[in-house]
């Protein structure tokens, strides 16, 4: 069957083929790379309970952006002229909020509230307004602007307060955003949404989630790279640092691409509801995004200063690093599988154990530990992997 679009309308084009994600929505994507970036560097210069709960209602800001972006274009073509306008406008908001995240809790709140709300409710009366009247989506998208109206209360709110009450009002918004997809966004009057209603591609949604992983393992590869060209002199605490930062990155990247990724890919396309397994992938995905953060501030502590003490605080970011990443790929494989990985839990309540025992080991000591973890679970995970496949 041929591709077939009704007149004026903005839609994909639904025809039996997968669709795949355009150039456009790759560009839109290095928007998020700068995003990263800064979220690692904003925890990196303020590694406290509070910088940490700074960082990480910033991340869940970031990161709904992005989801709520990825299923527009999995609803909209993005090969469309207005579509591709509405992407570009949000990559303009976007790189103001990157460029506010350093001082999000400071001088910069403002800007990073206002280009966050510009981006989550303009997009969405875009959406609105070019669906047809009467559209099988148009409640759905109703009651997802409510609830972006009832955050972005919160988040311009928090922008004209400081200290503890701006994050306890942007940590209220990032709620109100991130938990309402899980009661269908329900509303007063207007009811609520069902999963089976959104009628999404399956194979784009997973291919959206694995490269922004991959922007985010990006991220712990450049800031390895750019630590190590800071070195006034090599030695083997270096060596074993850098190379300790530069196989964890690996490691991560075997644990979710070699082993599961495309086994992902199969479950949204062949599940009966695919829009909540679609869901469950954003879920998910965002405690493995966290996790890369953590590991790309750990591979700076631990390159810049592989002869240096443990601190607590270092410590508990090496260690939450990968209990983080493997937890959140322990999620995701449950959905995929049905299933929780032994490897996975093992090595998780082993990284816990290992947290006070980094605190007497220098920096490089206990990075090369905990990449060593890494590297088992990967290669446990692909033994399990070829014998499911020999059993088959």
């Amino acid at each position: 069957m041929g591709k077939f679009r009704v007149p004026g309308s903005l839609l994909r084009v639904r025809d039996g083929h997968e669709a795949r994600v355009s150039f456009v929505e790759l560009f839109f994507d290095l928007i998020y790379v700068f995003a990263v970036t800064q979220l690692s560097h904003h925890l990196l210069h303020d590694l406290s309970l509070f910088g940490a709960l700074e960082t990480l209602v910033l991340m869940f800001g970031v990161w709904l952006a992005w989801q709520y972006s990825c299923w527009i274009t999995n609803w909209f073509d993005p090969e469309t002229k207005p579509v591709r306008l509405m992407l570009f406008g949000i990559m303009l908001a976007g790189l103001v909020m990157a460029a506010a995240i350093p001082h999000a809790f400071k001088s910069g709140g403002m800007a990073f509230a206002i280009s966050y709300v510009l981006i989550q409710v303009g997009r969405t009366l875009f959406c609105l307004a070019h669906l047809k009247k009467g559209h099988a989506l148009t409640p759905n998208f109703q009651r997802m602007l409510g609830w972006l109206v009832i955050s972005a209360v919160f988040w311009l709110g928090g922008a004209f307060a400081s200290g503890g009450t701006r994050l306890a009002f942007w940590a209220v918004a990032v709620c109100c955003e991130y938990f309402s997809p899980m009661f269908g966004f329900w509303l007063p009057k207007l009811g609520r949404s069902r999963t089976s209603e959104w009628t999404v591609e399956g194979g784009h949604i997973a291919e959206r989630c694995q490269l922004f992983v991959i922007v985010a393992l990006g991220e712990c590869l450049l800031i390895t790279g750019a630590t190590l060209s800071t070195a006034n002199h090599f030695d083997s605490s270096l060596v074993i640092a850098f190379l300790a930062a530069f196989i964890g990155s690996l490691a991560m990247w075997w644990v979710y691409f070699d082993t599961s990724s495309k086994d992902g890919s199969e479950a949204i396309v062949q599940s009966s509801d695919p829009g909540r397994i679609a869901a469950y992938y954003h879920y998910t995905h965002v405690t493995m995004v966290a996790g890369i953060i953590l590991n790309a501030v750990a591979s700076e502590l631990v390159v810049a200063h592989p002869h240096g003490h443990t601190s607590l605080s270092a410590a508990v970011v090496l260690g939450l690093a990968n209990v983080f990443y493997l937890g959140g790929n322990a999620l995701y494989k449950s959905v995929v599988y049905g299933r929780v990985p032994r490897s996975h839990v093992v090595a998780v309540l082993v990284q816990l154990a290992l947290i006070p025992l980094f605190m007497k080991w220098h920096l490089a000591t206990a990075g090369a530990v905990a990449t060593v973890l890494l590297v088992v679970v990967a290669v446990w995970e692909g033994l399990c992997v070829k014998r499911v496949l020999r059993a088959q």
